[in-house]
């Protein structure tokens, strides 16, 4: 048998290649495998607290996925609640939640605050009788999966005081701004009573606007400080001693009662928002002393001048002084320095030879506020030697 030509090889090759590129593309047979979910992390710092009718949960949003990708944008949340009676153990301790919330992705980070997410449930009066509340989330980022559940949480919720009235400033001193409210009444407070009130204070930034009017969310308030607790009080006033003068501040009072042996908080009074203003001017300077100096060297008119000092006043907001002269004793004259004085001293070469003045002195502090004349003092200029 004659052997195949040359160009009928080549062709069987070729078409024998075409063979096994088919067979390594197609691969093994099957139904081809469908993309993988994104899976967010599990939630694992889930944490609960009471604060008026409402439970705070405060938790840190995952970032990765399951596969310790990072997600390309902020996952949904999913927030799950269920109930037990206090102290079940046992089969009633087991308690299925339910699904309650979900915040889409594209809301979550308006509930980011110092970098954990903070969710507020408002519970009804109903939910507030002493029972135990559970709490689970869940983060998604695809509609087809969620995360693993987060650890579970429960928070022991129990009925509340009601909260504060009318808290108003009642005195803006130097060295406090008073503050006090209407105490609930005794009969509504709380089965265990009223123990005091917790005063919480906030900042608004400096360029913000004021709020005109009663301000029904506080939430709304785009705070620089957020909320924190200044300080309990017995009664219904408080003095808060650490402020700044200009700095705006909110406050609220939160009623404490005693239910079943713990403290219980009510929910936020009305805020109050103030701005200490410094009007209060610092002290007279003290212990002036006129001292008339005859030499030749005085500038001027040669006839000498008068040497004015006083004592530093200890304001720490203070920026200055002004000097007053007089030809009438009983008259305050006529300031004679036109910018402030940084040191406690004036040299007075503008005095004419052989008159008495009558010498006052004011200091100025940072906000302008002038303080009364210091004690007056006389003196007259040396006649020029002849």
């Amino acid at each position: 048998m004659r052997a195949a030509p040359a160009s009928r090889q080549h062709s069987i090759i070729l078409f024998e290649l075409l063979i096994c590129v088919c067979i390594a593309a197609c691969g093994a047979p099957g139904v081809p495998t469908p993309p993988r979910p994104v899976v967010p992390k599990p939630v694992t710092d889930l944490a609960a607290r009471q604060q008026g009718s409402s439970v705070v949960l405060t938790f840190t949003l995952p970032k990765k996925s399951d596969e310790n990708e990072t997600l390309a944008a902020l996952p949904s949340i999913e927030i799950f609640r269920g109930e037990r009676a206090a102290g079940a153990s046992g089969a009633a301790a087991k308690t299925a939640t339910q699904l309650i919330y979900t915040v889409p992705s594209a809301l979550v980070d308006t509930y980011l605050k110092n970098g954990l997410i903070e969710f507020r449930d408002p519970l009804k009066p109903a939910s507030l009788h002493g029972q135990d509340t559970i709490y689970m989330v869940r983060a998604r980022a695809s509609t087809k999966r969620a995360s693993a559940d987060s650890n579970i949480v429960s928070v022991r919720t129990l009925p509340v005081p009601p909260a504060p009235a009318t808290v108003r400033m009642t005195a803006l001193k130097e060295t406090a701004i008073e503050l006090g409210w209407v105490a609930p009444r005794a009969e509504t407070a709380a089965s265990g009573g009223i123990a005091g009130y917790r005063v919480y204070r906030g900042e608004l930034p400096a360029d913000a606007p004021v709020p005109a009017g009663e301000i029904a969310d506080i939430s709304k308030l785009k705070m620089s400080v957020p909320l924190a607790l200044l300080g309990p009080a017995p009664g219904n006033s408080f003095r808060d001693t650490e402020f700044t003068f200009g700095v705006t501040y909110v406050y609220v009072v939160r009623t404490v009662a005693d239910e079943q042996g713990q403290p219980v908080e009510s929910s936020d009074s009305a805020p109050l928002i103030v701005t200490p203003k410094d009007i209060f001017p610092p002290a007279a300077p003290q212990r002036l002393v006129a001292v008339p100096i005859r030499g030749e060297q005085a500038t001027g008119n040669g006839g000498g001048y008068i040497e004015l000092s006083w004592d530093i006043n200890q304001e720490t907001d203070l920026q200055g002084y002004y000097v007053y002269r007089s030809e009438q004793p009983g008259t305050t004259g006529e300031r004679i320095t036109k910018s402030l004085l940084l040191t406690p001293t004036l040299r007075d070469n503008n005095a004419e030879p052989g008159k008495q003045y009558t010498y006052r002195v004011t200091a100025v502090d940072r906000s302008g506020n002038e303080s009364p004349f210091s004690s007056p003092v006389t003196a007259a200029v040396p006649q020029k030697e002849n």
